[in-house]
């Protein structure tokens, strides 16, 4: 074990199984200094222990040291879980809430910690996300419209950060996607332009972004792409005269070129 130092307990004294009130285990092999020991200040070793004694978990839901009590809720019973929502330690939380059934997972919410609600909003039921979609954290968020159910997605379409908007973009139903065409990050419109149906494209006829305005040029009804021949940009020029018949070589080998000096 000299990967994780010498064995010590978690006040940084030497472990002394002599005191142990499960001293006993040494003799079954269920336990072992350096090894396998609930007094052991590192998880790896508090780990090994319960899981050799999955049973003694729930006796120490409340041992002074965060780190016994976040290892003993991946192994105790899930009755038992509930007890620890509202422990002082978020890592003691967030452990619990990888386990948590679902209708107790609400009462996490609103946890102080973004690595809790992270993992709340991961595992809970997409029809009780709704209670999420304002969390103060981008990233909760996001997972939050990854997970939330199309017909709600609507309500997350001006969040304020983009990466957000991207997720919702890339989900929301077609007859919305109109709405998110003037957002203010190129990347929102380009998944926008690439999930929308030639027939609303022409929404984005004068986008700003070179790539939005080529998905136009590609896709696009021909009665719109007439606008884009005489585009500024050459790899928009020539989608949009190869969509009309007219010459345009050497449009793959723009697109690579383009793509390879224009990435977020």
């Amino acid at each position: 074990m000299s990967d994780l130092g010498p064995p010590v307990d978690w006040q940084g004294c030497e472990v002394d199984c002599a005191g142990c009130s499960r001293q006993g285990l040494l003799a079954q092999e269920r336990c072992r200094v350096g090894l396998a020991c609930v007094n052991d200040r590192y998880a790896k070793r508090i780990d090994r222990f319960f899981f050799w004694n999955p049973e003694l978990a729930r006796d120490y839901l409340a041992h002074p040291y965060f780190e016994v009590r976040a290892v003993a809720a991946k192994h105790v019973d899930v009755f038992h879980l509930p007890q620890l929502i509202l422990d002082e330690d978020e890592t003691v939380r967030w452990s619990a809430a990888l386990r948590l059934p679902p209708k107790h997972l609400l009462a996490l919410v609103c946890d102080p910690h973004r690595e809790v609600r992270i993992r709340v909003a991961s595992r809970l039921d997409p029809h009780d996300l709704n209670t999420m979609i304002h969390d103060p954290d981008y990233y909760v968020r996001q997972v939050v419209a990854r997970r939330i159910p199309e017909s709600l997605l609507t309500l997350m379409m001006r969040d304020q950060d983009a990466e957000v908007r991207h997720m919702v973009a890339s989900r929301i139903g077609d007859a919305w996607l109109p709405g998110m065409a003037q957002d203010k990050d190129a990347a929102v419109r380009c998944e926008v332009a690439r999930r929308m149906t030639p027939g609303q494209l022409h929404l984005l006829l004068d986008d700003p972004d070179w790539r939005v305005r080529y998905e136009v040029a590609s896709r696009a009804d021909q009665n719109y792409v007439k606008r884009l021949v005489n585009d500024e940009d050459e790899l928009v020029r020539d989608a949009a005269r190869q969509r009309l018949g007219k010459s345009a070589a050497g449009v793959s080998l723009l697109v690579t070129q383009k793509q390879a000096c224009h990435t977020f």
